[in-house]
């Protein structure tokens, strides 16, 4: 790396400086940190799923020493309880739950940094909040259309038939033209020996088409009983519900953003969120800079996705902090 080329490695690992739950009803609390720099540019991380959860690597994308990370698991996610929880857990409940956070943490705007799902909720929440916004940073587009999820559910098949095997013959065979329904009803069944094998069958599902070269370490993770139940149970829930948002509406609302510095990186091979959405996201913003990895799936750690959202942070620091428009 030369002094004007920007960082595309991960930087080192960082413990939070503060973090806490946030009571959000009766029956939610969400988990919540922050890292780095307390007087930095604040950066909002949100993670995938939905109801994936985050981890500690995730404080790595961004300058310790620029930005003041803040970093949630959404509801029913992670460290946020209940796990699993599908009641009163809608894009509009996670989109006030995210501006509870930024009022509690006294942040005016921030940068919104999100992958896959977490694209999904960072255009629903700037299309809301444009004023609470400084930047976008979007990998691995998805905007839950029914063809993306008919192509989660049916279509990777194409590509991964022995993987989509495994996930669809753990359905009887009279239920399986309706996937989603019926992981749906296993899913949501109270026993843990029913619903906890459903899980682990979605995750490691996801998680084997996540990657473009197979990756024990994405199998180990998505494996954990914490990740299954909360992306399996949550995912669903959003997927049949068509993600408690009008069609079309997170195209259509791209408009409110397009004053907005945005950043747009894609796998060529994402099977999990395929290209085409990402382009379709650019059509509709064509002041977006974008991306195109040509050696990567959907996976965040993969290494030319890694590279480049870390080195997109890097010039967004540089901007930000030229204008004047990060300061806290």
């Amino acid at each position: 790396m030369t002094a004007d080329s920007p960082r595309t490695e991960l930087h080192p690992e960082i413990d939070p400086f503060d973090s806490g739950i946030l009571g959000l009803d009766t029956r939610h609390a969400m988990y919540w940190e922050q890292s780095g720099n307390p007087d930095g540019i604040p950066v909002l991380f949100l993670h995938g799923g939905p109801g994936a959860g985050s981890s500690p690597a995730h404080r790595r994308f961004f300058d310790p020493a620029a930005y003041r990370i803040v970093i949630f698991d959404q509801r029913g996610a992670g460290r946020s309880t209940p796990l699993g929880d599908i009641t009163d857990n809608t894009t509009p409940l996670l989109v006030e739950d995210i501006e509870r956070l930024r009022d509690h943490l006294g942040i005016e705007r921030w940068v919104v940094f999100g992958g896959s799902w977490g694209s999904t909720l960072a255009l629903a929440y700037g299309q809301n909040h444009p004023e609470r916004c400084l930047a976008f940073v979007l990998r691995g587009i998805f905007l839950c259309r029914r063809s993306e999820i008919d192509w989660f559910l049916y279509g990777m098949r194409n590509v991964f038939p022995d993987v989509w095997q495994r996930f669809a013959h753990y359905i009887p065979p009279a239920e399986r033209d309706d996937l989603l329904g019926a992981y749906t009803r296993r899913l949501l069944h109270a026993d843990p020996a029913v619903h906890m094998p459903a899980a682990r069958q979605w995750s490691l599902y996801e998680g084997a088409c996540s990657t473009l070269i197979p990756s024990p370490e994405a199998m180990q993770h998505f494996g954990h009983d914490v990740v299954a139940l909360g992306l399996a149970r949550i995912e669903a829930h959003y997927f049949a519900h068509d993600i408690f948002l009008p069609p079309g509406s997170l195209l259509a609302g791209v408009e409110r953003l397009r004053h907005l510095p945005c950043i747009i990186v894609q796998g060529r091979y994402d099977m999990v969120c395929p290209a085409v959405t990402a382009f379709d996201l650019k059509a509709a913003w064509p002041e977006a800079e974008f991306r195109l990895v040509a050696d990567a799936g959907h996976s965040a750690w993969e290494p030319g996705i890694r590279a480049e959202l870390v080195s997109a942070m890097e010039r967004l620091k540089e901007h930000l902090g030229r204008s004047g428009e990060g300061r806290p």
